[in-house]
């Protein structure tokens, strides 16, 4: 009894640990957000919401957000046939090259994203597209397909394949069976994809500052040129924006689909 008690402790205390470690530079950047000072700090120096306005009036963010904005639209809606029809394929059938598949799937642990732009930025300049918006988007696509993969894999492999075989043996084609049956099995796995492929796109930097010029800057990029010379709390305001933004994206998987299944694809 008294070991078990000490193991709940134990157990209890690391997880309250992991917990402050994660949320702790949250706390601190949301805190430095509504300084009433003209330095980032923390603790803030009074409060006041004054940078929040501050980033709602300047151009050049807007800009940069709505360009990011674009770069994700662009990666999902790529990401979205590719990633669905290949999640299935790996899920309902012996592929020659699963092997291979395999180790792609791998690539964003093992391939560090600065061999993957300059790979990128090497290609895209060959093509002459080197500078424009969409091929950022494209990139991100790239990247990140393997967790779309992943998301659709998991809900594919659930899908008991005696509902299709039903639905063939109902006079159902194969074209038919994939509308009726397949895809509405596996959507829990695309919303889940979609949504996570939309937030890694907004957050990319690394391959975005490799592949953007000065006229096409994406909003991370922009942050980054900007505390190059000073830190100011404005920044730290649109870092909060990226954090509700993902949180309200966590809310929206949770009520359509379930944190469950998206834990389950990872």
């Amino acid at each position: 009894m008294n070991q078990s008690r000490a193991q709940r402790w134990v157990l209890g205390f690391f997880v309250l640990l992991a917990l402050v470690m994660l949320s702790a530079p949250t706390v601190v950047v949301m805190g430095a957000s509504v300084s009433a000072g003209r330095m980032i700090a923390f603790p803030p120096e009074g409060f006041s919401l004054q940078w929040y306005g501050k980033i709602l009036a300047a151009s050049d963010l807007r800009q940069a957000f709505g360009r990011t904005l674009v770069v994700a639209l662009i990666c999902t809606a790529v990401a979205l046939p590719v990633g669905t029809l290949a999640g299935i394929a790996l899920a309902k059938f012996r592929l020659r090259f699963a092997g291979a598949v395999q180790v792609y799937l791998l690539l964003p642990f093992t391939v560090p994203l600065i061999g993957s732009g300059i790979g990128m930025m090497l290609a895209f300049g060959k093509m002459g597209i080197l500078g424009q918006l969409w091929p950022v988007g494209i990139a991100c696509a790239v990247i990140n397909l393997p967790f779309m993969i992943w998301a659709v894999t998991a809900s594919a492999a659930a899908l008991d394949p005696d509902l299709e075989l039903a639905a063939a043996n109902c006079g159902a084609g194969r074209v038919q069976t994939f509308l009726s049956v397949t895809l509405p099995a596996v959507t829990p796995g695309i919303i889940t994809g979609s949504l996570l492929m939309f937030i890694l796109a907004m957050n990319e930097f690394l391959v975005s500052l490799l592949l953007v010029d000065a006229r096409i800057v994406t909003l991370p990029v922009q942050i980054y040129n900007s505390i190059r010379s000073i830190i100011t709390p404005d920044l730290a305001a649109i870092s909060v924006v990226f954090i509700v933004m993902a949180a309200l994206a966590i809310a929206l998987l949770d009520w359509l689909v379930g944190l469950d299944i998206f834990l389950k694809s990872k």
